[in-house]
């Protein structure tokens, strides 16, 4: 079975890419594999709806650490989509991966939405899906490709794994954001990370597969799994 990159030093490369995106910056949901997709690859139905929900927010530039938090959410969330869609090609029997990475995409395009209302540039303008501007990002990628195809177990391990850090980063954002809009935003993608990490759960454990958490405590991990599904997203 692979041996994961160790929780402190998976930590450290996240704080990293967070630096190099403050200095760049000069300081339940499923939909389905087939549903209509705009060139981003995200729903456009549902691109458009969000557009909407953010008119009825004043406008109100972000700070250069707003701005950094975005640049980072868009490759964070686009690392979750590329590495699912690999692991829906490598095993296609289970159908998660594919539902969750067409979730993803959504996720990501919510992010490309706030950078575009603020005319912010899009750290992952010009690159296809897999691809990410910052080397740390792409390095990470790459380490958790290779630990997916290594056995259904643990790529569903690395499903546990990216959305138990996604849920940790949000959170951890979010007490350094003032603008309502992003944090609108980033409710809805904390309530559909949480979701996703149900379904990851308890599809490994139906696998027999165990997982540990290595970003939130085991206590708040227990308390998102063992609660039910999170509807509004």
């Amino acid at each position: 079975m692979t041996s994961f990159t160790r929780p402190h030093t998976r930590r450290w490369v996240f704080a990293t890419l967070m630096t190099v995106a403050l200095s760049a910056c000069g300081g339940g949901d499923s939909a389905g594999p087939g549903t209509k997709a705009d060139a981003n690859g995200a729903p456009s139905k549902n691109a458009q709806a969000l557009s909407a929900r953010l008119d009825a927010y004043a406008l109100d530039m972000p700070s250069s650490m707003e701005a950094a938090s975005l640049a980072f959410m868009r490759e964070e969330e686009a690392l979750a989509q590329a590495v699912y869609t690999q692991s829906a090609q490598r095993w296609p029997a289970l159908p998660i991966f594919g539902n969750i990475a067409a979730s993803e995409a959504r996720h990501t395009q919510a992010i490309k939405t706030l950078l575009d209302r603020y005319q912010l540039p899009d750290p992952l303008a010009g690159l296809p899906v897999g691809q990410f501007r910052s080397p740390a990002f792409q390095a990470l990628y790459a380490e958790l490709v290779a630990a997916s195809n290594t056995s259904l177990i643990d790529a569903l391990k690395v499903g546990v794994q990216i959305e138990e850090l996604d849920i940790h980063d949000l959170q951890t954002q979010q007490a350094g954001i003032d603008n309502a809009d992003i944090l609108m935003v980033y409710d809805q993608l904390l309530r559909g990370s949480r979701n996703h990490l149900r379904a990851y759960t308890k599809t490994l454990s139906q696998q027999g597969g165990r997982y540990t958490p290595q970003h939130l405590s085991q206590t708040e991990f227990d308390a998102i799994v063992q609660s039910p599904m999170e509807k509004g997203h």
